[in-house]
């Protein structure tokens, strides 16, 4: 009956697994000879079983089976359900995880592609570069070689000119040796040759009057008067002071102190004429370094052309008007007009011409000197200045 009962029970395969319901007695029947044998579902034995076991309690026992299966298959149920959200949910995921994936591929496909591309370009640039280094390279070898060739000529060329020159200096010291006081020599000194054996000479000459008065520093001994050396001297403070202020920043500028007093003692005085719009035409020219003061030839060759325009004669200054013998005239700049001028406004011109002479070459750094011995020199030229104005010059010859 145990047997009946616990296979009467069970349930369908397909129903799931119900919890076991308490016994119910039932009359016990038997149920065959082979227990283990187990009669299929809806048998006339199982039947009879099945109905002999209803008695008073059998709808109710049979209501709670009902009961429990649906429950069963309820939890069933919602096991299948719960278990289709979790597959749901993860193939989602998954599928956003490839599709991740798939997003970060093609950045760094992009990426890649890019890389590539600079790397090209970068190999191109390299490629261009060295081209150019190597062209540069060769166009300085080149102009290099070329500069060594000059330089190798010119190098031959001052080498063949210093050769030349040692040998005339040779044969100047040779020529200065053999010539003594007792008995000088004819070619070294060709003054010294008789008129009628020297014969005229050709070309240009330079004039005894005008040697000695433009280079009055520079060559003493032509017939020059220098300060004795017992002379007394004594340098003025104030002037002193002003020149070495001029020299800290030498300029022609007329503002200086110093220029200032030189302007107003020495060259206005100097340079002022009778002829007053000549006079400021001179002084522009001095002041501008653009006059020229030309001998007048002693003969007056014939004229061929007519190429400049002449003013004065040689019997009247052009700057004094008063008739003075004119053996020299003044042209300003470019100009081709020539003024005759008489010998004492000559010696005026030369002097201040002197003087700016030597304050450009201060100007210029050409003078290697203390300050004391510079302003005695230029103490010296304002002292020309100062004779010169008040009419001494030196007589020519």
């Amino acid at each position: 009956m145990e047997t009946e009962a616990q296979s009467g029970s069970q349930p369908h395969p397909d129903e799931g697994h119900p919890p076991p319901l308490e016994a119910v007695p039932v009359p016990w029947k038997s149920v065959g000879s082979c227990k283990s044998h187990r009669e299929p579902p809806g048998s006339p034995t199982e039947t009879s079983a099945a109905e002999e076991a209803q008695g008073p309690e059998g709808p109710a026992v049979a209501q709670l089976d009902v009961s429990r299966l649906r429950s069963s298959s309820m939890d069933v149920s919602r096991l299948r359900s719960s278990s289709m959200e979790i597959r749901e949910k993860g193939s989602e995921f998954l599928k956003e995880e490839l599709h991740k994936a798939q997003k970060e591929l093609k950045l760094k496909d992009e990426e890649c592609e890019r890389l590539s591309k600079v790397r090209e370009q970068l190999e191109q640039e390299l490629e261009e570069l060295t081209a150019s280094l190597f062209e540069e390279a060769h166009k300085m070898v080149r102009e290099a070689n070329m500069k060594q060739a000059a330089s190798e000529k010119q190098l031959k060329e001052a080498r063949g000119k210093i050769d030349m020159l040692q040998a005339e200096v040779t044969a100047l010291k040779t020529l200065v040796i053999t010539s003594t006081p007792a008995s000088p020599n004819r070619e070294l000194h060709p003054q010294l040759l008789s008129p009628t054996k020297a014969g005229p000479r050709k070309g240009h000459f330079r004039h005894k009057s005008t040697s000695s008065t433009l280079c009055p520093a520079v060559c003493p001994a032509a017939g020059h008067i220098l300060v004795s050396d017992k002379e007394g001297r004594e340098v003025d403070t104030t002037l002193f002071a002003e020149f070495q202020a001029w020299r800290e920043s030498p300029t022609l500028d007329k503002t200086s102190p110093f220029l200032d007093r030189v302007y107003r003692e020495d060259v206005g005085p100097c340079l002022d004429f009778t002829t007053q719009e000549l006079s400021a035409l001179v002084r522009a020219a001095v002041e501008d370094n653009t006059l020229t003061i030309e001998p007048v030839a002693s003969q007056t060759l014939p004229a061929v052309k007519v190429a400049a325009v002449e003013y004065g004669s040689t019997s009247t200054c052009a700057l004094s008007g008063l008739a003075r013998a004119c053996r020299h005239r003044i042209r300003l700049g470019d100009s081709e007009s020539h003024y005759y001028i008489s010998p004492s406004s000559r010696a005026r011109i030369t002097a201040v011409c002197n003087f700016f002479t030597y304050i450009r070459y201060i100007q210029q750094g050409l003078v290697r000197q203390d300050a004391e011995p510079m302003f005695w020199e230029v103490t010296r030229l304002r002292k020309e200045m100062s004779l010169a104005k008040l009419g001494f010059f030196p007589q020519e010859a």
